[in-house]
């Protein structure tokens, strides 16, 4: 109680004529709870426990059940974390989703028309980095997806449920741990924490969340050739992606699927290339396909690449100094370029 009070006298700003709030106090409590300590941290050599917010957020991972499967440890945390905030993206009202995530980035994104379809299309996307993988979905896992999920080495399973007959597939799978954890529409930008924390030496980098989402009359096309329909449905589901891959992130995508993508390089040239390069191990083609950018391009050459393996579209930021020649050349090479001016840094 002392320190819920302190953070709410400290975050008054102004008190004449009526008490206002700053979204950030001067001192900052922080309440939470010990769920298990973990035999060992991000490496070995590191000792580390799990906690709980006081007050878990609606849709949170922390809210979950452990079904079965061996204890998690840290990675398997950060990690399902991970795919549990990227899935929550997608509609679970509307739409069957998968993600699948190695080493906290998606490696697979997928939506189907059934729980089944999706993880098979997110599987395509990179069989190898699948390989000891987390995998998450945002509606209830059936027999049949569970079947063939379970011909896979995975980590941690997480969906909002699992059907009998999937619980009784993955029961012959004793290792493999089984999280359910609740989900709900409002998930998709209603119900989030207050703050995101990242930890520095000797400090704590507190901010809002990135809740921001994207609506079609706030896209500017900026090109000769503007998106169609089909082109348009891809670049919001890449949108939605790239938000989830650390940065620079690089995402191709068509019909609902992920086919390559480039994630935590330090040019965004690199990104490119790495995504094309996936795509082209896994025996996808990238033709007619659309492309989604975390950040400005800051060159052409980005857009020279995407062109060169046959990328159509593309959306991204904007704000570059050399906007004009990153837009000519989408123009040379006919693509559709639409601009967000918004970016979705992830560090």
């Amino acid at each position: 109680y002392d320190g819920a009070i302190s953070n709410y006298l400290s975050s008054l700003e102004d008190l004449n004529p009526v008490p206002t709030r700053g979204a950030f106090p001067a001192t900052l409590n922080l309440q939470v709870h010990k769920v298990q300590a973990m035999r060992y941290g991000e490496n070995p050599h590191q000792s580390a426990a799990f906690y709980r917010d006081a007050t878990i957020t609606p849709g949170a991972l922390a809210a979950y059940t452990q079904v079965q499967g061996k204890e998690l440890s840290y990675n398997n945390v950060a990690d399902a974390d991970a795919a549990w905030e990227c899935v929550k993206a997608f509609d679970p009202v509307d739409e069957h989703a998968c993600v699948i995530v190695k080493h906290a980035n998606p490696c697979g994104v997928a939506l189907g028309a059934t729980v089944l379809e999706a993880y098979q299309q997110a599987f395509k996307t990179d069989p190898t980095s699948a390989f000891g993988g987390i995998i998450a979905f945002n509606r209830i896992v059936d027999e049949a997806c569970a079947q063939e999920v379970a011909k896979q080495f995975v980590e941690v399973v997480l969906a909002p449920g699992y059907a009998p007959g999937a619980k009784a597939v993955f029961a012959a799978k004793q290792n493999v741990r089984l999280l359910a954890v609740p989900i709900a529409p409002a998930a998709l930008g209603g119900n989030v924490a207050a703050f995101d924390f990242k930890r520095v030496g000797g400090g704590l980098l507190v901010q809002s969340p990135d809740t921001k989402l994207i609506a079609l009359d706030e896209l500017k096309v900026v090109t000769a050739r503007a998106p169609t329909a089909a082109e348009m449905h891809d670049l919001l589901f890449a949108w939605r992606v790239a938000k989830y891959v650390k940065s620079n992130a690089i995402v191709f995508c068509a019909g609902g699927a992920t086919l390559g993508v480039g994630a935590g390089q330090m040019s965004r040239v690199d990104s490119t290339r790495i995504a094309a390069i996936k795509a082209q191990h896994a025996g996808l083609s990238l033709v007619g396909s659309a492309v989604a950018s975390d950040a400005f391009f800051p060159f052409r050459d980005g857009i020279d690449v995407l062109a060169q393996n046959g990328a159509k579209a593309v959306i991204q930021p904007g704000g570059s100094m050399r906007d004009d020649e990153v837009i000519a050349a989408a123009n040379e090479h006919g693509l559709a370029m639409v601009l967000t001016g918004v970016r979705h840094f992830r560090h």
